[in-house]
């Protein structure tokens, strides 16, 4: 059976907006990629406000870019990895930029290809977080400004999948987060995601393994 790595922040691990909780499987898009796609093992290693390129404070798996390479140790027969990680280094207390992202990234990169040559990896850019975000909870965690770093930097996931042939799947296109927190994605819009996703999954090649 072939594996596909779903690596990613809250909005991988089924963070719910208003209540806090987490959405059963059958509820969150990484869980509901396991029904549409049965011929795959799907693994969900999702993290709630994990950074994708900074060390948080919160330990080794909130902090995704050292995280990454120990849970590859263990995990080097990955056929397809989705990478959806990104949107909490915006957040008040880091200084997101293009080079952060752009190095981080290809670190991310160079490490998948570096344990598995064959793996396909598929970039999925940060959520487009909305304004009412400084309405909710996160409001001491995320500013105007974190909005501004957020916008101002989406589309450099895209320039770095086109340059490193990844494949290139943008969420905000189809879905935008729960108005309770501008952030998160409701119980509707993850099996939107999970939908499409499947979809596009079953598009891409994947060669087979040497053993």
């Amino acid at each position: 059976m072939k594996k596909l790595l779903c690596y990613g922040d809250s909005n991988t691990y089924g963070f719910i907006p208003k209540t806090c909780g987490r959405y059963e499987k059958s509820e969150r898009w990484s869980g509901i990629l396991s029904e549409l796609l049965p011929y795959y093992e799907v693994i969900e290693e999702g993290m709630n406000n994990r950074t994708g390129f900074f060390k948080n404070p919160e330990g080794l798996k909130q902090s995704g870019g050292e995280y990454f390479p120990v849970y590859l140790q263990n995990h080097k027969d990955i056929d397809i990895c989705i990478l959806a990680i990104g949107t909490n280094d915006a957040q008040i207390f880091y200084n997101l930029d293009e080079t952060t992202i752009r190095t981080g990234l290809q670190k991310y990169i160079d490490l998948i290809h570096k344990t598995n040559l064959r793996t396909e990896i598929v970039i999925i850019p940060p959520v487009k977080i909305m304004p009412y975000i400084l309405d909710s909870g996160f409001s001491m965690m995320f500013d105007q400004e974190s909005i501004k770093r957020n916008h101002n930097t989406l589309s450099v996931f895209e320039q770095i999948a086109k340059e490193n042939s990844c494949e290139f799947f943008d969420i905000n296109e189809i879905v935008t987060p729960s108005e309770a927190d501008g952030l998160h994605y409701t119980k509707e819009s993850h099996k939107i995601i999970a939908q499409h996703l499947a979809e596009f999954v079953k598009t891409i090649s994947v060669l087979p393994r040497i053993l």
